[in-house]
């Protein structure tokens, strides 16, 4: 497009998408493919309108030709943004027809008892059920789980890390796992209470667990960004960011915590508006959470071996660099690892997923948690990216948290063994 046509494109399409009065019945998920740079442009600026919510990539500087982006789409804007890609021939297919029926699933019997055992955890639970979880777990279970509180969230929610442990005398070694950096990755919370759970019934049952909760201390974060999961179970399920509030009357609201961390800050890859999903904040640790973290890791960088970040959807598993295209010095030993458990993966549960370093798999992301860790010593660091591949996206059903949670423990254990036989 000339720059004067594009222009005026842009303002009468703006016009059209605050005037339209089109609807749908249901919100919906678009799967669109962009082929062409033109269709770039106009997929960039559908994205930034309100009415939409980029699923993936992460943010509309992220759309290149030949991809595929995954947009949630407001009943309110459906047939408009649906009429657009038709005049437009961009190629799309429904992914979801109706959203409001999937986060309905997600949330029923949210109030399950947590000594229902099995059925409690294999389900979605709101953040003050998963507070309950952790001191109900940590007084059950007080011989082997410790409740530390490293921090609090902008709105001053705790930030509260559970230390599983073998029953035996101290150790040098340690692994740290975070969930829930992203609000609406629910899947990721849900994996850490699986993987406590799982931990906490198997330990003396099962070898490798039992080797692990004998050999180091594990570190559990289950909801890192408390503010934001909080805000997608009450106002909007596919907020993002962190909550916090740049300054009264501002806008927009909230700084993506894994473009918060030292490492290349706020380079190619993150954005300096705090309206992009991608916000890196004012500097580095400018927020609580990310801050909180950070000075965790830096008073347990001696012992702490292996880093872990859970997220989703698109499953992968990556590890250092996503803030540049440099390999890491064990990059060799790390893609193997990764190897190793994208195989096992596969074979044991016939589910692909896609290994790398992040910036050469995906994009470029700095200031992410896994990059400062591995920066800070911690030469065993990983994002793990679960189900699914976009058919649900954020809103996988509760009866797919067995399989994702299983796929994700057996990539940690092998990960977690792996560092063990390599580190004192």
């Amino acid at each position: 497009m000339k720059p004067l046509t594009k222009l005026l494109y842009f303002i009468c399409l703006n016009n059209f998408l605050e005037m339209c009065m089109c609807t749908s019945e249901h919100d919906q998920v678009l799967s669109i493919t962009v082929s062409t740079q033109d269709h770039v442009v106009i997929m960039q600026n559908v994205t930034s309108h309100n009415g939409t919510v980029l699923w993936q990539p992460a943010s509309p500087s992220y759309i290149t030709t030949n991809s595929e982006v995954h947009l949630y789409v407001q009943s309110t804007s459906v047939e408009l943004v649906t009429q657009l890609l038709q005049q437009h021939q961009i190629p799309f297919t429904v992914l979801v027809e109706n959203t409001e029926e999937l986060v309905e699933m997600q949330t029923r019997n949210d109030s399950s008892d947590p000594r229902s055992g099995g059925v409690y955890h294999e389900r979605y639970h709101s953040l003050e059920d998963i507070y309950f979880w952790i001191n109900q777990t940590s007084q059950e279970h007080s011989d082997m789980v410790k409740v530390i509180d490293i921090g609090s969230s902008f709105e001053k929610r705790p930030l509260r890390v559970m230390k599983l442990s073998g029953r035996r005398g101290a150790v040098n070694r340690a692994m740290w796992m975070d969930c829930g950096i992203h609000a609406r990755e629910w899947i990721a919370p849900a994996f850490c209470l699986w993987f406590v759970n799982y931990a906490l019934r198997f330990y003396s049952h099962n070898s490798e667990i039992t080797e692990m909760l004998n050999n180091m201390d594990i570190y559990i974060l289950p909801v890192m960004n408390p503010d934001g999961y909080k805000y997608t179970w009450t106002t909007d399920r596919m907020w993002r960011k962190n909550r916090s509030i740049l300054k009264e009357g501002s806008e927009c609201v909230g700084v993506d915590l894994n473009r918060n961390f030292d490492a290349r800050w706020c380079t190619k890859g993150a954005s300096n508006d705090p309206c992009d999903p991608t916000y890196c904040g004012q500097y580095p640790e400018s927020e609580p959470e990310a801050e909180a973290v950070a000075k965790f890791l830096r008073s347990h960088k001696d012992t702490v071996k292996l880093y872990i970040s859970i997220h989703s959807y698109s499953q992968m598993l990556l590890f250092p660099y996503s803030c540049s295209y440099d390999e890491a010095p064990n990059h060799n030993e790390l893609l193997e690892l990764a190897k190793e458990a994208s195989t096992k993966i596969r074979r044991y549960y016939r589910n692909h997923y896609k290994y790398g370093a992040g910036a050469k798999t995906i994009y470029l992301a700095p200031g992410g948690s896994d990059d400062w860790a591995y920066n800070l010593g911690i030469k065993y660091s990983f994002t793990f990216e679960l189900q699914d591949r976009g058919r649900y996206g954020f809103l996988l059903p509760p009866s797919f948290i067995p399989q994702a949670c299983n796929e994700a423990l057996l990539a940690v254990k092998i990960t977690a063994l792996h560092v063990m036989k390599n580190t004192q």
